[in-house]
């Protein structure tokens, strides 16, 4: 069975130092290899950079709306058990759905950027 990881063949490019190294600080810049810098320019796919920060910002997304979640279910029951609601709740409420808010906004444009790079991709 074949790996398709293996790498099987090799191109050789002749380009200005310069430029190599301009691009060579782009992927240390990156965290990527030169090889997937040019592969995936060529087949116009996303860099490898760029899906880390898509994971890492979904998984603090996550992390943030169970914190948000619990926060807002303490405050219903404090409610719901005193019939009314304080000013430093409220404005504490009124913080995590701000936040809520921002996230929202953030993971709007995340996937904007996802679904332009799907369809690019078609």
């Amino acid at each position: 069975m074949k790996n398709y990881g293996e790498k099987e063949a090799r191109i050789f490019i002749r380009i200005q130092k310069h430029r190599k190294e301009s691009w060579k600080k782009l992927c240390f810049k990156k965290q990527i290899s030169l090889s997937s810098l040019i592969t995936n320019s060529v087949e116009n796919r996303i860099f490898d950079d760029e899906r880390r920060k898509i994971l890492a910002f979904i998984e603090k997304q996550d992390n943030i709306f169970v914190k948000i979640e619990t926060n807002i279910n303490q405050v219903a029951k404090i409610v719901n058990a005193q019939k009314f609601m304080n000013v430093e709740a409220l404005k504490g409420f009124n913080e995590k759905l701000k936040t809520i808010t921002e996230l929202k906004e953030q993971q709007n444009k995340v996937f904007t950027k996802i679904y332009y790079l799907i369809a690019k991709n078609c």
